[in-house]
């Protein structure tokens, strides 16, 4: 099978059958939307002795944009908050590269699929939807303690 190939049964499986799809009570909620498109995505976090115990979410748009905070829920759960934030990192750079960086497996595990979506402007944003709701998220619940 080709590698664009799989990439896409990935998207596409995260997308019809996405994880911690389903809000759930966490220390913050809070809601993006992507105005280019109108995607959008509510996140519930929880965080626990400075780890990511719990990411929820609810959301509509496209399969990108689904499929992209469902494998980002299944990369930060359980991780500290500096791993989920290396992660992240890891993440924005490949979004960012243009199609340059293909990802590191290793780190992004699924999130290599979305690799080729860097070429696309118009679609990183959609890609990068649910991870700037964990960012805000992060960040809301740093400044409250």
């Amino acid at each position: 099978m080709e590698l664009n190939a799989l990439y896409q049964e990935v998207i596409l499986d995260h997308y019809k059958r996405p994880h911690h799809k389903g809000l759930t009570a966490g220390d913050i909620q809070v809601h993006h939307i992507n105005p280019s498109c109108g995607d959008e995505v509510t996140l519930s976090l929880k965080i626990e002795d400075q780890k990511v115990g719990d990411i929820s979410w609810d959301g509509a748009g496209c399969s990108i944009s689904q499929a992209s905070v469902s494998i980002m829920s299944d990369l930060l759960t359980g991780k500290s908050i500096a791993e989920a934030d290396s992660i992240l990192d890891s993440f924005v750079s490949m979004m960012q590269s243009k199609g340059a960086d293909q990802g590191d497996e290793e780190i992004l595990e699924d999130g290599v699929a979305l690799a080729g979506v860097s070429k696309y402007p118009a679609r990183i944003k959609c890609a990068l939807l649910g991870w700037m709701a964990y960012k805000d998220a992060v960040t809301q619940v740093g400044e409250r303690k």
